[in-house]
Formats: structure tokens, sequence, C-alpha cells
């Protein structure tokens, strides 16, 4: 799934090519994604200009003239900007032709991904007002860390993928901020000190950070807006790495289960 860093190389890719644009035309080739797309948005957009193109966790936010789209790349989605005049592809579902001469489509062989429109301040939005503090946000640190953490009996691994506690780290990024903190994700998060909780908060950032200025990683069908796949997957120290030598100390690599998905860890560098 595209995590953080995927979607926000998303929206810097987008950015130039949409703001002060005005979408001529909207389509809607398929409607049939998580959530219904709504029968009158290509109506409802045509005309509209793009005034700025944000980020709210794994959301990207098109604040339009009269109100806001929210999109999110589900679990293998790209939004790519090309000529109108490129041929459509079987899973190009929603286009929005600009006055450019240019297309911004939403590609999602899985349809997981959503497309929704709204009136209303869009961080008061169901799927957005309940979304903990961003990462890379400065309501985001190891003394928040250490506060959530207090009561919590769930591994650490787990409570990093809470979206009402810490938004938008994601999978691979929870294991490779764990071995940056050298921390087991079997941890019960309120075993965590405060001096572990501000290493901890540190290695997020710095994961998220180094992986957003080379493009995110490279995850199957991943792309960039620009369709080039993410870069990130070179630096990983322990995703997918199962049964490699650990890149510190040449422990092999293991890999768990958590909450159904995947976890990877050192078992001599993380404890």
């Amino acid at each position: 799934m595209p995590e953080l860093p995927e979607v926000e190389t998303t929206r810097r890719g987008i950015e130039p090519h949409l703001v002060g644009r005005r979408i001529d035309t909207a389509r809607v080739h398929n409607a049939a994604l998580r959530w219904p797309v709504a029968a009158d948005l290509a109506a409802t957009l045509r005309g509209q200009t793009v005034l700025q193109v944000e980020r709210r966790a794994k959301y990207l936010l098109l604040r339009l003239t009269r109100g806001t789209l929210i999109l999110h790349l589900g679990m293998s989605g790209n939004l790519r900007v090309l000529p109108q005049s490129a041929a459509l592809l079987k899973h190009d579902h929603v286009e929005l032709q600009l006055d450019s001469g240019l297309s911004l489509r939403l590609h999602d062989p899985r349809r997981f991904g959503s497309c929704l429109y709204t009136t209303a301040a869009p961080r008061l939005h169901p799927l957005l007002r309940a979304l903990a503090p961003e990462p890379l946000d400065a309501g985001f640190d190891g003394a928040y860390l250490f506060r959530v953490t207090r009561r919590r009996r769930v591994a650490i691994k787990v409570l990093l993928l809470n979206g009402r506690l810490v938004t938008g780290v994601g999978n691979i990024y929870a294991s490779e901020a764990l071995f940056r903190a050298r921390l087991r994700p079997r941890r019960a998060a309120r075993s965590l000190t405060l001096a572990e909780c501000l290493r901890l908060a540190a290695a997020i950032r710095r994961v998220l950070g180094a992986a957003i200025r080379v493009g995110g990683t490279t995850l199957r069908d991943y792309l960039g807006a620009d369709g080039n796949p993410g870069y990130f997957r070179q630096r990983l120290y322990v995703y997918e790495r199962a049964g490699l030598p650990c890149r510190r100390c040449r422990t092999p690599i293991r890999r768990i289960a958590q909450g159904q998905r995947s976890t990877y860890y050192c078992p001599q560098c993380q404890q």
C-alpha cells in the first residue's frame, strides 16, 4: 500500500501541474471504488480551479474554488499527470482534464481507493477528523509518544499502525523506525521509557523524511506522479529481508506476523 512518503511524493509531483489550473472536464470511467463515486461528481468539478494540493495522512486534498476533492490511493493506486491524448488504461477510473491540455488520472487496479467531494471543511470529514498527529508535524515528538503508550499493553509495532494514535507511519516504516531506534517490535508499548520514546519518535521522523527525499519505496506496482517507481527500497534495513544478514551485525533478519501484517527485525540489534 502506498504509505505517507509515497503519498507526499505524489502530492509534490502533481502540485505544479494542478495549482491554478481549471478543470475543463471531469470523467468518471468507473464509479465502483471503495465508496461509489458520486453520480454528479463530473458536473460538480467542471469549471472549478485547483487552489491547493494538500495531504492529510494518506489522503490527498485538492482544494477547489467551491469545495475539496479527497483522494486515497488504496492498496496499489497512483495518480499520474499526462497529456489528454495519452491512451486510457484499463484501470484509469477518474480523470480530470485541465485547461493546460494535461489530465490527472486516478489509476487503481484493485479499486480500494476513493474519490470523494465535500463542500465542508475537509479536516472535519468523517475520514479525517479522528486522525492523530502527523509524524512530521510539531505535535508529534517523544513526549507525545510517551503519553499515548503509558497504559497500552499492545505491542509497539501494532500501536504505530493505529491511525487514532499515530497517523501515516505505515507497515514498512514502522519496522524500519523500530530498527533504527533499536527496539523490538513485540515490546509492550507501555514498557518504553521516555528516552526510548524520544529515540523512536526521532527515528520515525528520520525514516519518513529520508523516504520522501528519494521518492518513497518501490512496492510492486507503486508509481509516482511521473510514472517512475520509488527508490527507498535500496536503503531498507529490515523490511522484506527475512533470512538475510543484518546490515549492522550480520545476524539473520527475522519475520513475524503482527495484526495480520509482516514485521521484520534484527534479534541482536533490537531489544
